[in-house]
């Protein structure tokens, strides 16, 4: 049987050697990591925008859409009460965030609808009608 070289795996176990390597023997890692992750996907009518922020409530964020085409989002995720608990690791990230993303496409930010469902905020930004592919008759010649 022949090795197989996974350019992914190989890069997955370097980053899991380096967050060992960095880490503070407490679990946190020194890194910084931008929160909350984000998806970007499109078709040809929509972007669509997806990111995890398990445990907040609908008050707890804002979602906004700017005239130069950014997305942003910010909130507050609040760190439950521990009490008298000793944390021994502690990767999730609690406080004040915000992301602001550039857009691939120019987008209709009124027509742009949202919704939070399992931990999961998903955004559909319909695209301007200049924004939209459009097919072009060719003439014979």
């Amino acid at each position: 049987m022949a090795f197989q070289f996974s350019w992914p795996r190989e890069l997955n176990r370097l980053q899991n050697e380096m967050d060992q390597l960095f880490g503070r023997g407490n679990g946190t890692l020194s890194r910084p990591q931008a929160y909350p992750a984000i998806n970007v996907l499109e078709d040809d009518d929509n972007l669509y925008v997806e990111s995890e922020i398990p445990g907040m409530e609908l008050d707890e964020f804002e979602l906004f859409v700017n005239d130069e085409n950014q997305l942003t989002l910010q909130g507050e995720r609040k760190q439950p009460n521990g009490g008298t608990t000793t944390r021994h690791r502690e990767e999730r990230a609690f406080g004040r965030f915000s992301r602001m993303i550039s857009l691939p496409s120019l987008v209709d930010g009124d027509a742009t609808s949202a919704e939070y469902v399992a931990g999961v905020l998903k955004i559909t930004l319909p695209k301007k009608p200049e924004a939209k592919p459009r097919r072009i008759e060719v003439a014979a010649g």
